[in-house]
């Protein structure tokens, strides 16, 4: 009897995505394990018990997770989860600790090993193992799909006897993973695609795929990438500059595509009432930072809200899991990879080596304790967000205001962390 990995259905009624697929089944078997799948869990991802079965697991119950070696899930498991987990039990997920220290402490309270999967260093060794990226993929082809549903007119130019359909404009604002793909999407559509990013090197991404870039493009801008290739913030000044050429762009547009999220942080303010107000009726913006607070003033999770001048702010929960089929089998893949590096492969069982840099990098907690350093203190004292948490405006308001005071060359925003586009 080998060691036992176990794929609980997901108890949150917003969550429909699964953590296996009947390929990464094969491939957990083929490693030595024996594989339990509860009976249900892949219905909302279009995969049926016969589907794991004929891949071979064992179709079980809820209850059998207690002799599960290895949980693998889409969201943190909760309290009550968690009871029935043997002391000991690698748990890997999409754990969203940030803000969630009494749920990172209850882990260890638990006992089990808990990987956060959104941790995954983005180095090319773990790029198959990427949740973030293979998740934002998928979000930003729904947005403009979300979008240009509820936009009520054909993308692409249209010429006929009738008269010519003219082409939507889709301007997107953040050119991350979520970004990149969405300007990809928009133009098969047949979108004329602008889209905007405080990193240089977006540019000639956006470029690459036939649209156009807007940004201002001083001295500040050239040096706003870490070297991680993330974002910085801004400077108020630059702020401002950037909000009044968005401003204008703004009211042009048809379609407008948010995508700025940094983790563990409120999502900065990208488009302002202002922004909103001045866009054409029928118009359309997706949020895809609306659970993090949202880019777009006036989004509502979970609803689409129509303004007083006719524009609609798309705020949808958990868009990966809108193509729950894709995202499962791209998130199962991920799971499977970074499973593979915790077996040994002469024993054909879980050998973590917590040297490993991938295992350092997620390990939220092991043996009783926390290990992460991020959440180090989560059991020990109350927890306290830090100073740079309220979200900060990377794309102001673009309201006339009197000229701030110019600032010394060298002074920067108060903090220094990266920030990530997703």
């Amino acid at each position: 009897m080998g060691q036992t990995v176990f794929i609980p259905r997901e108890l949150d009624a917003n969550e429909p995505r699964v953590a296996a697929s009947p390929d990464t089944v094969k491939r957990l078997a083929a490693l030595g394990f024996d594989v339990v799948v509860e009976a249900g869990a892949g219905l909302n991802s279009g995969i049926v018990d016969a589907d794991y079965a004929s891949a071979g697991a064992a179709i079980g119950k809820a209850s059998d997770v207690a002799k599960a070696d290895v949980v693998l899930k889409v969201r943190r498991p909760g309290d009550a989860e968690l009871k029935s987990y043997k002391p000991g039990t690698a748990v890997i997920a999409i754990m969203d600790p940030y803000g969630n220290d009494a749920a990172v402490a209850a882990f260890a309270k638990a006992g089990v090993t808990a990987f956060s999967m959104e941790f995954m260093p983005r180095i090319t060794r773990a790029q198959s193992m990427d949740v973030l990226s293979s998740q934002a993929n998928l979000a930003g082809y729904q947005a403009v799909i979300d979008g240009a549903s509820e936009y009520d007119r054909a993308l692409p130019m249209m010429m006929t006897a009738a008269g010519t359909v003219p082409a939507a404009k889709v301007f997107i604002m953040g050119v991350g993973v979520a970004g990149l793909q969405a300007i990809a999407t928009a133009r098969r559509l047949g979108a004329v695609v602008t889209a905007t990013d405080v990193r240089p090197a977006a540019k000639e991404q956006v470029a690459s795929l036939g649209a156009k870039f807007l940004a201002v493009e001083d001295e500040e801008f050239k040096a706003a990438e870490t070297a991680g290739g993330y974002a910085k913030e801004m400077s108020k000044e630059y702020q401002a500059k950037q909000a009044a050429l968005t401003s204008e762009h703004i009211a042009k547009q048809d379609i407008v595509i948010t995508t700025a999220l940094i983790p563990g942080r409120p999502a900065p303010k990208l488009v302002s009432a202002a922004m909103v107000a001045s866009m054409k009726p029928g118009s359309v913006l997706v949020d895809l930072a609306v659970e993090r607070g949202g880019n777009v003033e006036g989004a509502v999770p979970g609803q689409v809200v129509t303004t007083a001048n006719g524009v609609k702010i798309v705020g949808h929960l958990n868009v990966p899991g809108r193509i729950a089929a894709s995202a499962s089998l791209l998130y199962a893949r991920n799971l499977f990879a970074f499973v593979e590096t915790l077996v040994d492969k002469t024993t054909k069982t879980l050998a973590i080596n917590r040297d490993d840099d991938l295992v350092k990098a997620t390990m939220l907690t092991d043996g009783g304790k926390i290990v992460h350093p991020a959440f180090i203190k989560a059991d020990q004292q109350p927890h306290v967000e830090p100073a740079a948490i309220p979200a900060k405006t990377m794309v102001a308001d673009a309201s006339p205001k009197k000229a701030a005071p110019k600032k010394a060359a060298a002074s920067k925003s108060p903090s220094s962390k990266p920030k990530g586009i997703a």
